[in-house]
């Protein structure tokens, strides 16, 4: 009788281990965006921040395909927001989502991220991005972590500045030899700003060894090479959310 209770107990025990187990298995690892605290373009007064399609439309691919996806900034807190123009559909999707709204409003610090709980991490644009993203050490080194796991790293516009400093275990630049795509210069003259941003991004970018690919201007194009995703501007925010996913399934 002592032996089959002992038997019965082992087995209750294997179970429950089981059923606490079993639903962390098929958890998905969630997605890190990365948006700027940065507020004004230089000494110019005009405003600026993450760009708000930039994180809406990767945001509307993702959450739907069943994604967490979480916040970070170089300084905590609410992120200044640029583009925003809620007559876009997914713009005005994600402001009035309670959920994302709430964890966009209070994002992470970069010391309250652990790598490990992400598959991807993503930097939106907005030309704040030029200003706070590039020489952030403690976002680098997430973003090295998170590709070292096996994950993905993704930008899209001005986001990519955020690459641009990233360095592996091995000592190389991430985009050093991959194909890289970004806000160009063509692009920074048309609008004027090439003499404010700190740094040129598509001279930045070649200069760590990224294969830079570019087409006309305002056109969709994004680049995917060895998990690294980049998009040229806020045409193509939705295709790298794509891109993503693919990258995600595989």
């Amino acid at each position: 009788m002592k032996k089959i209770l002992f038997l019965l107990l082992i087995l209750f025990n294997i179970g429950s281990i089981q059923a606490q187990t079993k639903p962390y298995k098929n958890m998905k690892k969630k997605i890190l965006f990365v948006v700027t605290s940065h507020d004004k373009k230089g000494n110019t007064g005009e405003n600026t921040g993450y760009y708000l399609g930039e994180v809406s439309h990767p945001w509307e691919v993702l959450h739907r395909a069943g994604y967490e996806i979480d916040f970070v900034s170089p300084k905590g807190g609410t992120p200044p927001v640029d583009g925003f123009d809620l007559k876009d559909p997914v713009n005005k999707e994600f402001w009035e989502n309670k959920e994302y709204k709430n964890k966009i409003d209070h994002s992470f610090k970069p010391s309250q991220i652990n790598p490990d709980n992400y598959s991807a991490i993503f930097y939106a644009g907005g030309h704040g991005a030029m200003w706070d993203l590039a020489d952030n050490i403690e976002l680098a080194n997430i973003a090295s972590k998170i590709y070292e796991n096996n994950g993905i790293v993704a930008g899209v516009c001005h986001g990519p500045a955020g690459l641009v400093n990233i360095k592996l275990s091995n000592g190389k630049y991430l985009v050093d030899g991959k194909k890289i795509n970004a806000f160009t210069n063509e692009k920074e003259s048309e609008v004027k700003l090439t003499n404010v941003v700190p740094f040129l991004l598509e001279d930045k970018l070649i200069e760590r060894g990224a294969q830079f690919e570019k087409s006309g201007l305002w056109q969709n194009h994004v680049v995917s090479d060895q998990r690294v995703i980049t998009g040229q501007n806020p045409q193509s925010a939705k295709s790298v959310g794509e891109a993503m996913l693919k990258e995600l399934k595989n």
